[in-house]
């Protein structure tokens, strides 16, 4: 298995290209499973996930074709079932998003129920209520989901999206995904709205889908009879921006985001700013130009639904905190187990204390190199950017995390001028663990 050597103290220098956004990339494989034409989809990232929901197209016989430069060719037009069984569904659960279209489209669907999560339970439950709201009736059977359209197919209807924790992106793109192809008209109500809800959103119209958005929280969908083939460029992955943006504070380096599309990351440039460091916007308003020249001031922070800050870069930030001269509280409202990246930081030397989903970090005045375990995708991040700033040496052990939602992320930070390589694990004897979070 392999691991990440990291050693600390040199800082970022240069400009690096982020890549294609994960997170809106996974729905965007799905919605072709809406069409029997031919889609492509450009600026796909090489990630695990994406290799798992591709797996996933082709189980159900779907036409997946990877290209050059991150393009993927997807052709749903002879699919063979309408089910996503447990040996998929249990390595992520995005996959999920495959029974909103085939549900539409179909007229059933059969999905198994997803495994459970190193983060926290994050349940389907608001997926479901969406597809009973558009007439479907839900079957749960030996780990099974089974949704079954009435006679002449899904009815518009509508559909509230959020649950204790606020709106779910997930549930948002799922049951979106059926109302477009419903009969008669679908208002879906406190919608998530992150940037990549929006890219699903424009690449569906693209389809020749009728979404008008209210530019808040809610939805108005006009099905249509069929929807054709598009050709899809995919936004700019938020939360890799906010990781190497912090990668460029923490090093006190200068260093230029390529393609990240500033306007997405609002929340977390504030936050920096409030910390003491620099985030400029450059002309072509795409661009973001990063560097600190001062001690980092102590922060607080709590989790929200976009545009709020997101739970997927609390564990980057809680580094930054862990060096600033003072205390910090990081509050996290969306998975409030969402902290095992804490234990392995004050293994480096941090300060960290959790109780009830609040953390209060006390920065000190450095973080030493050590082994450190990594536990899910975003404590991975965290662990590399400690090392990126420790003395001394820092190994990341089952990096398998970071290859979901991170492309060639060592390499990228050693053109930066990191010093840090890949390495082999040999006769390790583990295997990545199923359950892996999905965010």
């Amino acid at each position: 298995m392999d691991k990440i050597r990291i050693t600390g103290g040199n800082k970022l220098q240069g400009e690096v290209e982020i890549s294609g956004s994960k997170n809106a990339s996974l729905p965007l494989m799905a919605a072709p499973l809406l069409t029997e034409a031919p889609c492509r989809l450009q600026r796909i990232p090489h990630l695990a996930d994406i290799t798992t929901m591709a797996h996933m197209l082709e189980f159900i016989g779907a036409d997946v074709e990877r290209g050059e430069d991150g393009v993927l060719a997807i052709h749903a037009q002879n699919l063979q079932v309408t089910e996503a069984p447990y040996d998929l569904m249990r390595k992520m659960r995005a996959s999920i998003y495959v029974m909103g279209p085939l549900l539409a489209r179909f007229g059933q669907a059969k999905v198994s129920l997803p495994g459970g999560c190193a983060i926290g339970t994050r349940p389907v439950d608001l997926h479901l209520r969406g597809f009973e709201a558009l007439g479907a009736r839900i079957e749960l059977s030996h780990g099974y989901i089974q949704a079954i359209a009435p006679a002449g197919g899904l009815r518009g209807a509508e559909c509230v999206l959020s649950g204790p924790s606020g709106p779910s992106v997930g549930a948002t793109c799922n049951v979106l995904m059926a109302a477009v192809l419903a009969k008669g008209h679908s208002t879906l109500r406190d919608i998530a709205r992150e940037p990549h809800v929006e890219d699903l959103i424009h690449c569906l119209n693209g389809m020749g889908a009728q979404i008008e958005s209210n530019g808040c929280d809610v939805l108005e969908v006009d099905g249509v009879d069929a929807l054709h083939g598009v050709e899809h460029r995919v936004i700019p992955d938020q939360i890799e921006a906010a990781t190497f943006m912090l990668a460029a504070a923490l090093t006190r380096g200068n260093v230029v985001l390529r393609d990240c599309r500033p306007s997405h990351m609002r929340s977390e440039i504030a936050k920096l700013h409030e910390m003491g460091a620099q985030a400029e916007v450059l002309e072509n308003g795409y661009d973001l130009r990063v560097w600190r020249d001062e001690p980092f001031r102590p922060a607080a922070v709590r989790t929200a639904p976009y545009p709020g800050f997101p739970t997927d870069v609390q564990a980057q930030f809680m580094v930054a905190m862990s060096l600033a001269q003072g205390e910090s509280v990081v509050v996290e409202t969306i998975f409030p187990d969402r902290f095992m990246h804490a234990a392995e930081l004050n293994r480096m030397g941090a300060d960290i204390r959790v109780l009830n989903g609040t953390a209060t970090i006390h920065g000190v005045e450095r973080l030493s190199g050590a082994a450190v375990m990594c536990s899910d995708l975003r404590a991975s991040a965290a662990l590399v950017l400690a090392g990126l700033v420790a003395q001394g040496e820092t190994e990341c052990l089952r990096v398998y995390h970071i290859d979901r939602g991170y492309e060639r992320i060592e390499a990228k930070l050693r053109a930066l001028g990191a010093d840090i390589e890949r390495l082999a694990s040999a006769g390790s004897g583990e295997t990545p663990p199923a359950d892996t979070p999905a965010s």
